[in-house]
């Protein structure tokens, strides 16, 4: 009997308990049922819009917002989380009443702009009434507190740091400096335009992700993630360390649907972290691979994470040119994953899975193959050039018709109920995350900060490499090349640094509007440095000292979380690395400007070699266990071929020629060598 059986009950139980972005509070019996229903309604709002029109921009928006705003401070505590909830005259259906407050004010300060008549509202922009700044200052204290309620204080920080600077611009020295904006003028631009919280981060997510999230929900309910992880497991699981290369086609293809990493490393990981520590992987190893794969999923097309719909608007492109454009790059983190799992598992002799532990992949296809539809129809609409929330939509229905109609796995009424309602929840941290960017979006709008943040980074890594060409010769690498490097350098850290405890939207979001314009300054094409930043951000969920999906996979493996989350850093070498590759070498992503065969194949194939020997000398393997030496020039000649460069790449070559000499001999003489 196959071990890789979902039980999507306690999936969901461990998804409680691990991910603080949906861990409601209990309530009373009546209670629960009467958020359901809201939450419900919630995604009926949105199926129905994506199959049958949109409303008007602004009320869209508005009513995704109030849903979203005012759920949040009946689910979310304001401290801790309650063993249990009762009734009281204080606390009705187990939610106290400054919530209930909290949650009237919400409905009536995000839905006050969208009922306000359209020429009207044209005339009041700049001149605010004294209603208009009361409830505007009143949405934004509200949607600082309900950030810090579903994912913790980084973002309200940084939401509050740029309004102070809005208001005490002035006062600021150096470059920084700009004449300042008078709390009434910062409300006016944040709640009245469209360029603060009613701005394109909520219209994005209420337009595309919230679709393609309950999308994931009902595809998951129906046993497509079932029918993945057995594929996965039939491909890989018979090879060594099997497991853990099931953990990497599993986490691919399943959180290709769950857009989540902490979802996806805790449902695939409740299978595969317990049979990598039983095949005699260390648990932080375990716990690190499922969380590095799981992140995985964010970039892997063909649907990706809500990023991947931001693209859409900032840089008005089709979808499928997105989804084209991160083919390469997602296979080369997978592939460095995948490298050091096989070498490890190499190197200590593992084994892969036996024909009892593998799934019946016949069986398999018997009982799921219906599933596919709903895919398959999503795929087809968006590639015939639909929008992709009537793909969403499309694939949804299927999803629901699939699930009703297949004998083999019936969804029954209620489960279909709990999918709209789940479909919701898991939208709700997303939803007000991204009101919350829209504040610090605003901010530099109003204050063109940007643009004076990306001088400062740019003049920085000018410094950098003029130091740096002094003593190197020209013909290696000129000053703007280094000045290029420098700036991506900083980027990538200042990417990974707000990315800390701050959902990859939120942090892609604020990147793109603050670090972006930096690589732009130097030339670089706007869809090569969004993909620099969207990776970045989502190798923040692996990166220490908040790693939240390593720690989550952590947690379930007993193992030490800032370990697990320095192993996960190494395992995403790839992520880590290809970005440079690609700002280096366009053609990388296939659609950039200027794509030539020759420059694809040199960046591509030199990044697949370079990957491969970085892994060997992480893993201390290659064709058999390496020496010191061996593991320095394979560290060296893999750095020097994954350079885009075919100088880089033929030294590199003459690096690693001894060592693959000497590791071919030594393995044939063990090999020859009597038992």
């Amino acid at each position: 009997m196959s071990q890789f059986e979902l039980d999507e009950s306690k999936a969901r139980e461990l998804e409680e308990k691990f991910d603080p972005e949906i861990r409601f509070r209990p309530l009373a019996p009546l209670g629960a049922w009467a958020v359901g229903a809201a939450l419900v309604c919630l995604s009926l709002f949105h199926y129905y819009t994506a199959g049958f029109g949109l409303l008007p921009e602004l009320m869209h928006r508005g009513v995704h917002l109030s849903f979203v705003l005012g759920l949040i401070f009946l689910v979310f505590p304001l401290i801790g989380y309650p063993d249990h909830a009762e009734s009281r005259w204080y606390r009705p259906l187990g939610i106290p009443l400054y919530d209930w407050l909290l949650f009237v004010l919400a409905l009536v300060s995000v839905m006050h702009v969208p009922l306000i008549p359209l020429d009207d509202l044209a005339f009041r922009i700049g001149n605010p009434s004294t209603t208009d700044v009361i409830l505007g200052a009143t949405l934004i204290v509200l949607l600082l507190e309900a950030t810090r309620r579903t994912i913790g204080w980084p973002l309200p920080v940084i939401a509050i740091a740029f309004m102070a600077y809005a208001i005490f611009g002035r006062s600021i020295p150096g470059i920084l400096v700009h004449p300042g904006a008078t709390p009434a003028q910062l409300v006016n631009h944040l709640y009245l335009t469209t360029q603060g919280i009613y701005g394109v981060a909520i219209g994005v997510v209420a337009t595309y992700v919230f679709h393609f999230v309950l999308f994931g929900v009902f595809a998951t309910r129906i046993g497509l993630g079932q029918l993945f992880l057995d594929c996965a497991a039939w491909v890989a699981g018979r090879y060594a360390g099997g497991p853990a290369k099931v953990s990497i086609f599993g986490s691919a293809l399943f959180g290709m649907i769950s857009g989540s990493s902490v979802a996806n490393a805790v449902t695939v990981g409740s299978l595969t972290i317990p049979m990598m520590v039983r095949l005699g992987y260390k648990k932080h190893f375990a716990a690190a691979v499922e969380s590095t794969a799981s992140t995985g999923g964010q970039i892997t097309p063909p649907i990706m994470g809500a990023a991947a719909f931001l693209m859409i608007e900032f840089l008005n492109l089709p979808y499928t040119t997105i989804i084209i454009a991160a083919i390469v790059p997602a296979f080369m983190h997978f592939l460095g994953v995948f490298c050091q799992v096989h070498f490890e598992a190499k190197r200590d002799g593992m084994r892969g899975l036996t024909p009892e532990e593998m799934p019946d992949i016949k069986a398999a296809f018997a009982r799921d193959w219906p599933t596919v539809i709903p895919l398959l129809g999503l795929l087809y609409m968006l590639f015939a050039g639909f929008t992709p929330y009537l793909a969403a939509f499309t694939g949804i229905t299927l999803c629901i018709l699939v699930g009703l109609l297949n004998p083999k796995r019936r969804m029954k009424p209620l489960e279909i109920f709990e999918g709209l309602r789940d479909g919701a929840k898991y939208a709700l941290a997303v939803g007000v995350a991204s009101a919350t960017v829209g504040i610090v979006v605003g901010v530099v709008t109003l204050t063109g900060v940007g643009f004076k943040i990306s001088f400062i980074v740019t003049s920085a890594a000018l410094d950098y490499a003029q130091m740096v060409a002094s003593w190197l010769p020209a013909a290696i690498m000129t000053t703007q090349t280094l000045t290029l490097m420098f700036t991506l350098i900083l980027t990538a850290i200042v990417c990974v640094i707000m990315g800390c405890g701050i959902p990859t939207t939120a942090t892609y979001i604020i990147m793109v509007t603050v670090a972006a314009p930096a690589l732009g300054l130097l030339g670089v094409e706007p869809i090569v440095a969004h993909f620099f930043v969207f990776y970045y951000g989502v190798l923040a969920d692996i990166t220490p000292p908040v790693a939240i999906a390593a720690y989550a996979a952590a947690a379930m493996a007993g193992a030490d979380p800032f370990r697990t989350g320095n192993t996960a850093f190494r395992l995403a070498l790839g992520k880590a690395l290809v970005p440079f590759v690609f700002v280096f070498s366009p053609s990388m992503l296939l659609v950039a400007k200027g794509f030539t065969w020759s420059e694809f194949v040199l960046a591509t194939g030199g990044c697949i070699l370079g990957i491969v020997l970085l892994s060997a000398a992480f893993s201390g393997y290659l064709l058999t266990r390496t020496r010191v030496w061996e593991r320095t020039l394979l560290a060296v000649s893999s750095i020097l071929l994954i350079a885009p460069e075919i100088w880089s790449s033929v030294i590199g070559l003459v690096l690693v020629a001894p060592v693959i000499a000497t590791q071919w001999i030594r393995r044939d003489g063990l090999a020859a060598a009597p038992a």
